[in-house]
């Protein structure tokens, strides 16, 4: 996965970029509007048959292309289908779901939001996400939209992930610690 990250990475720093530039020249809603885009074209290229169609040395880029291009229709603007042929020039239209969801990191950052995915083994209170929520702004210095899970092989605790950070306070990662440091 890493390597499909660093692969992805140049082209949606790129996106980003060019959904900026749209945005200084005066299109409102710019991010979002790139960011729908992308996530269209990234759901177009993983649907399975249309992975087959791309990963076949049959299909010409500029064939590839226009298959995510029409199916993505009038969503898609000018821009985004020119972002596309370059994506297809150099065979990385399957990045596209990696790219997308780069692009959403991309833009939190840029809005000052960050996704925090909570696992803990039992939910947590309105009392208790609050608090987590308010203690995580202050940590990451931005709003802060808590997804939270239930894994109950927690045992306690919760283990949050925020950004590219762990932060292990589950009963599982503490005896496991514990279990590290009497096995030496």
């Amino acid at each position: 996965m890493s390597s499909l990250t660093t692969l992805a990475r140049p082209y949606a720093k790129a996106a980003f970029g060019l959904a900026q530039d749209a945005k200084r020249q005066g299109e409102a809603g710019a991010l979002a509007h790139w960011q729908s885009m992308l996530v269209l074209a990234s759901q177009i290229a993983g649907n399975p048959q249309v992975a087959d169609v791309l990963d076949s040395p049959r299909v010409s880029a500029a064939q590839a292309v226009d298959l995510i291009a029409s199916a993505g229709g009038a969503a898609f603007n000018p821009g985004f289908k020119a972002y596309l042929g370059v994506l297809g020039a150099n065979r990385r239209l399957a990045l596209l779901p990696e790219i997308a969801s780069l692009f959403v990191r991309l833009k939190q950052q840029a809005e000052r939001q960050l996704q925090v995915r909570v696992v803990s083994a039992t939910s947590l209170s309105d009392d208790q996400a609050k608090r987590m929520q308010a203690a995580l702004a202050k940590r990451f210095d931005c709003a802060i939209e808590l997804d939270v899970e239930i894994d109950q092989s927690v045992l306690g605790g919760a283990v949050i992930y925020a950004a590219d950070q762990v932060i292990d306070g589950s009963l599982r990662g503490r005896l496991g610690k514990l279990n590290n440091a009497l096995s030496r």
